[in-house]
């Protein structure tokens, strides 16, 4: 499978000067519109431009037009003409009209938040796998937005051999933009397969499964480095990760487990994203504990819990056990406090280690909730059965017979199911 990313949505020859645009509705508080600026400031740096001005209106209800209003979007011209602005981007999502009507109108780019994110996630795919998950998300987006530019796309195609006036070239292009979405949705379709055949073979081999989720930046891939050495990339950038990785490491007990660190989410996460990413995100769904990594120096850590809890619902995640980590203890007080208002919370420093071994003994505390301790009888003519169950379970007691072990052991549901025949009673 050969992909090749379309072009992106901001132009990286230049710094681009960008505008910022927030509107407070009725119910909605304006500081945490001013926050989401101030994220969205950071997104567009990230993506590599430079905000030169913010603006926030106040409105009843959306435009349908402009989503501002006429009277703003004159502002908004002013002001781009005033600080040399190339594009404005809003908070909120654009609809495609409004998107054409503001360009229009203000003489110049007019993108919102989605587009960013987009244009962040494109820079940043690395396996083929991601490149194919975000161009399909790109042709998402774009697909509703397609519109002709003059004659060059509205004139008819039609030649020698056609019948009637033939397609315009508005047609083709959408033929082709959905012919490529078939396309990508296939091949990612085959690498769930591929994925499906390996999850399979995990699952054979009795390996619990952790998947570290968090708002981008919260230090996700640093901790995966704290717990397995994996020697990953990890910076303080938003959106460094975005092809899972899974690595195994062993729980004071001795239990080996498995860890997947995922995308980094945001609020606001385009749904085109969490749709071309399901297949990554399956992983989630999957797994036996969520570990949620929270950013316990960031201004609102509540506010990006909240945003991260509303993506496992959409993909239907919401029901796994959730392990809350507070990490950046080196860095902000405000961690532990936050970690102490948090029922079962840890509070660490992925950078620096510190809490680590408090971390590793409550997720096999965790783990080890959902299993239960039995009590099997097992005959020593089945050497093999006794060391199934070794490999298969913890074993935290053995007596031996003259004609059998009993072995306490924990085991998980599979695990009860397979050695039904040698259990004797629940410890």
């Amino acid at each position: 499978m050969t992909v090749q990313l379309p072009g992106t949505l901001i132009d990286r020859s230049f710094r681009e000067r960008i505008i910022l645009v927030g509107v407070v509705f009725p119910g909605t508080d304006p500081e945490a519109v001013e926050a989401n600026l101030d994220e969205l400031g950071l997104l567009v740096d990230t993506a590599g431009a430079d905000v030169v001005a913010r603006v926030v209106q106040r409105r009843s209800h959306p435009d349908p037009a402009t989503y501002v209003g006429r009277g703003k979007v004159a502002e908004l011209a002013a002001l781009s003409l005033e600080v040399d602005a190339d594009t404005v981007v809003f908070d909120d999502e654009l609809s495609p009209a409004q998107q054409r009507n503001l360009e229009k109108q203000l003489g110049r780019t007019a993108i919102d938040r989605t587009a960013v994110i987009l244009d962040i996630f494109a820079q940043n795919a690395r396996s083929i796998e991601g490149k194919a998950q975000v161009e399909l998300a790109l042709l998402r987006y774009r697909l509703p937005r397609l519109r002709g530019r003059g004659l060059a796309l509205s004139q008819q195609a039609g030649g020698i051999g056609t019948r009637g006036p033939g397609e315009t070239q508005l047609e083709v292009d959408r033929r082709r933009l959905v012919r490529r979405m078939h396309r990508l949705e296939e091949d990612l379709r085959q690498v769930e397969r591929t994925r499906h055949v390996q999850r399979r073979s995990r699952a054979r081999g009795r390996h619990r499964e952790l998947a570290l989720v968090g708002y981008t930046n919260a230090g996700k891939s640093t901790l995966l480095n704290a717990l397995t050495d994996a020697g990953v990339p990890a910076a303080d950038r938003l959106f460094v990760t975005l092809d899972p990785r899974t690595r195994q490491f062993a729980l004071p007990g001795g239990e080996t487990v498995l860890v997947t660190d995922t995308v980094g989410f945001v609020r606001k996460l385009p749904h085109e994203l969490v749709e071309a990413f399901a297949s990554t995100l399956e992983s989630v769904r999957l797994s036996d504990l969520v570990v949620h990594v929270v950013d316990g120096s960031a201004a609102d850590p509540e506010g990006q819990m909240d945003a991260v809890r509303g993506v496992l619902m959409e993909i239907g995640a919401g029901d796994v056990p959730e392990l809350v980590v507070v990490n950046k203890a080196d860095a902000s007080e405000e961690a532990a406090r936050l970690a102490q208002r948090i029922e079962g919370a840890v509070c660490i420093s992925a950078r620096t280690g510190q809490g680590i071994d408090v971390l590793l003994r409550t997720v096999a505390d965790r783990l080890r909730v959902a299993d239960r301790v039995v009590e099997l009888v097992i005959p020593w003519a089945r050497g093999d059965v006794l060391a199934a169950v070794h490999r298969e379970g913890e074993v935290v007691g053995q007596r031996d017979g003259d004609e059998a072990a009993r072995v306490h052991v924990v085991l998980d549901d599979a695990g009860r199911a397979r050695f039904r025949e040698y259990m004797v009673a629940s410890a």
